[in-house]
Order: C-alpha cells, then structure tokens, then sequence
C-alpha cells in the first residue's frame, strides 16, 4: 500500500514525540538487525532508526535495504534518523494502522 500526502504527515507527527530504539553503528545494517527490526515493527508500526556518527552506511541506502527486505515504508529521512512505518499482520498491534486507513 502506497501512503498518500496527508498519511505521511500523520505518521510523522506521530512519530515526532518518538525516540529511536535502534542505532547502526560501525558494524554496520546486519540481518540480525533487519530481522529485529522487522520484529519490532510487527508490535509497534512505527518506529525510528538511527545512524550513528562512526557508521559508513548513508540513510538513504539504509532506507532502500529496509524497504526491499521488510516491505515496510521510510516516512521520513532526517539527517540519520529514519521513520519506518509498516502495518502489523495482527490485529491486536493495529493502533497506527487503523488511524492511517481512516485518513
């Protein structure tokens, strides 16, 4: 599902108030980190991503890598802090995702 303008703005002004619960550091994007974060986007659908200073990856390839392999969307880059949103599979975890099919 492609988001339309006005999802996209809802997503990040909810994401605003959010702090990042990943960092890629030196070691760089891993599958074992693509795979946590895969895990945590199935429980919360919004999430933020951060590249530290010390990395080499560039946000906008971690931002295709993402997309390609969990099929979820970057709503926003900002500097090195990525907003990935993807729906949840269960329902119980649907809170974002209801409110963007509403808009």
């Amino acid at each position: 599902m492609e988001l339309r303008g006005k999802q996209k703005r809802f997503l990040r002004s909810e994401a605003h108030h959010l702090k990042p619960i990943f960092q890629i550091g030196k070691g760089g994007l891993n599958d074992a980190m693509i795979h946590q974060i895969g895990e945590a986007l199935e429980k919360r659908e919004l999430i933020k991503v951060t590249l530290l200073q010390n990395t080499d990856e560039v946000p906008e390839e971690v931002a295709t890598v993402l997309e390609k392999q969990l099929a979820c969307q970057v709503v926003q880059i900002i500097g090195k802090i990525l907003v990935v949103y993807k729906p949840s599979s269960k329902e119980k975890f649907q809170n974002i995702s209801t409110q963007v099919r509403g808009i």
